[in-house]
């Protein structure tokens, strides 16, 4: 069993095939996996991984790291290896339509939300005035007058008005 946390990055540079992995395993719960941008695009320029073991690689790497950008992280790569670009732009374009795909989904809830408060509100205001009107239709049946219904409920005469038909 090898502590790969106690080996300088320069000799972990010099592991060949296992090179990345290694230093994947060492920095995987660092902040932001974008600082090992430099030294994974020089393992992957090497060519020791085929294309299959780098999707592969960046996959676990996007899944146990942290970015504060992965898309941003994985395009950079694309740049940086020209021999595994295309691999790697279809990684980023998934991570974009993830990303838009979870900006959809958040502003709908987010409407949902709006809305069901809205219709409450609504709701409540539609209520309270069908309590006033029953309360002022019930004042002018037991003969209060107009004026003093429309004082204590806040009616207008028009509204009123519109009671008594």
């Amino acid at each position: 069993l090898v502590d790969v946390t106690v080996i300088p990055d320069d000799e972990i540079m010099n592991h060949r095939s296992m090179a990345a992995l290694t230093l994947l395993q060492k920095h995987i719960h660092q902040r932001d996996i974008a600082t090992l941008t430099d030294r994974l695009a020089t393992l992957l320029m090497a060519d020791y991984l085929s294309s299959p073991q780098v999707i592969a690689l960046i996959h676990y790497l996007l899944q146990a790291g942290e970015s504060a950008d992965s898309e941003a992280f994985v395009r950079e790569l694309a740049q940086r290896v020209p021999q595994h670009g295309d691999a790697l732009m279809t990684i980023a374009q998934q991570l974009e339509q993830k990303g838009i795909e979870k900006g959809i989904e958040k502003g709908r809830l987010e409407g949902i939300q709006i809305g069901e408060e809205k219709g409450r509100n609504e709701g409540k205001l539609e209520g309270e005035r069908e309590a006033t009107l029953k309360i002022a239709r019930t004042m002018l049946k037991n003969g209060l007058d107009r004026t003093s219904v429309m004082k204590m409920t806040g009616l207008t005469a028009d509204e009123l008005e519109q009671i008594r038909h």
